[in-house]
């Protein structure tokens, strides 16, 4: 039986939860409420890019916080930078936007990334190495971000020790755990969006994400109809996780791609030892001014001895970067100068570090063209590349794969002998030897 006090308190829970969905600050989309008032024990959201339903999602789990008392939420990605440069990012923007949700909000633990809340309630984003990692600690909601970088044997334990409601987000680049164990079971609700369901989006972005369509369809099912794909025909199946680049290493070049307004302005760098190369992303980033990247570049420790590559096709930016006292010049492009790149990055192997979250995910969706009719062309697709664009033009001015030694025709060798025959005194009086 509740009593008076609980009744209050529920009331007021219920008001403050009400608040935080009309607050004018505190806008939400049509995902919001499909995850919000969800019923199913598992909540999947499969969608395109930019569909908002990370974000959806957790101003959910902020509600649902603060709902009810001493609720644990535990929010988990691949790994930390991934949950950083996303999930824990539009958290806080979250956070930041509605001042209700922060009078709600008891305190915020950076180090240990964990929300607290005057009710006892607690977020937490967190990352596991193993299943026996995944063991540890319970809660009420689960929320799987990028799930298809996470096993399902960590998915498994986590969801053994949930008590109430998991929630799963991805881009289907192809079927993998999610379609093959929880699509299709009583207790999952199935969610797909696409950017079409996120009213917050500029039109530009919309525009990039359609413009797949004229030059891969796959990809265009995938990120802009949320639809699972078969995409094939990566460029790029030589690149490998590391976890810092080597003290050792030699620093080659700094990679610099100028965008802007719906283009990120994209920098890294590129480091060799051993035959190999270590990559390292340093900022990614649309809004940029010319201004913004000298800055970025000294907040990134670059040298302004460390010779900097970037887009030639941008000559006047390049000039005003001399001016400022960078070394830097333009890729040197010519004829085939994407494909000689690629080759020429091929020929490596290269370590990208866990920290270069959109190296990483450019990676995964660099691919080949293909036409009508299904058939692949030796030509890249030109979308989503602009930290791997950064590279290709270290490649094309640094790592330049030296000519192969010409071959020379060697006639065998044929010993002289003692007792010379009519043959010889005609083909060569003077002999072979």
């Amino acid at each position: 039986m509740i009593n008076d006090s609980e009744a209050n308190d529920q009331q007021q829970r219920s008001e403050m939860t009400n608040d935080l969905t009309n607050d004018p600050k505190f806008e939400v989309s049509i995902l919001f409420n499909q995850n919000y008032h969800t019923d199913a024990h598992i909540t999947v959201n499969q969608g395109g890019t930019s569909s908002g339903k990370t974000y959806a999602i957790e101003q959910v789990l902020f509600c649902l916080a603060c709902q009810t008392d001493m609720q644990v939420i535990t929010i988990v990605g691949q790994d930390i930078p991934n949950l950083k440069a996303g999930a824990l990012r539009d958290a806080l923007s979250i956070y930041n936007s509605s001042a209700i949700l922060q009078a709600a909000v008891k305190s915020y633990n950076k180090s240990d990334r964990v929300f607290e809340f005057h009710n006892g309630s607690i977020m937490e984003f967190k990352s596991y190495t193993d299943p026996q990692d995944a063991k540890s600690g319970k809660r009420d909601y689960l929320f799987i971000n990028e799930a298809n970088g996470i096993s399902y044997q960590v998915y498994t334990e986590l969801a053994l020790r949930t008590r109430k409601r998991i929630y799963i987000d991805y881009n289907p680049n192809t079927s993998f755990w999610v379609h093959e164990q929880l699509i299709g079971r009583p207790d999952v609700l199935l969610i797909i969006s696409d950017h079409r369901h996120n009213p917050f989006l500029d039109q530009g972005i919309r525009d990039k994400i359609e413009s797949l369509k004229k030059t891969d369809i796959e990809l265009w099912k995938v990120y802009a109809r949320g639809l699972t794909g078969k995409i094939s025909g990566l460029i790029f199946t030589n690149w490998y996780v590391c976890e810092q680049i080597p003290a050792t290493a030699k620093l080659i070049a700094t990679g610099l791609d100028f965008g802007f307004t719906n283009d990120e302005t994209a920098c890294l760098q590129v480091y060799k030892q051993n035959g190999e190369l270590w990559v390292h992303e340093l900022f990614y980033q649309t809004g940029l001014t010319n201004t913004d990247i000298a800055l970025k570049l000294k907040q990134e420790l670059v040298s302004r001895q460390t010779e900097i590559i970037a887009d030639s096709a941008e000559p006047k930016s390049i000039e005003e970067f001399k001016r400022m006292g960078w070394y830097i010049s333009g890729a040197k492009k010519g004829a085939d100068s994407i494909k000689n790149s690629i080759d020429i990055l091929k020929r490596y192997k290269i370590n990208v570090t866990r920290a270069s979250v959109n190296l990483r995910k450019e990676l995964d969706r660099y691919k080949w063209r293909v036409d009508r009719s299904g058939k692949t062309i030796n030509e890249a697709v030109d979308s989503y590349n602009h930290l791997i664009d950064a590279l290709r033009y270290v490649a094309l001015n640094k790592l330049k794969v030296n000519n192969e030694a010409k071959l020379r025709s060697r006639m065998p060798y044929i010993p002289a002998t003692a007792n010379r025959g009519i043959f010889d005194e005609l083909i060569n009086p003077q002999g072979f030897a």
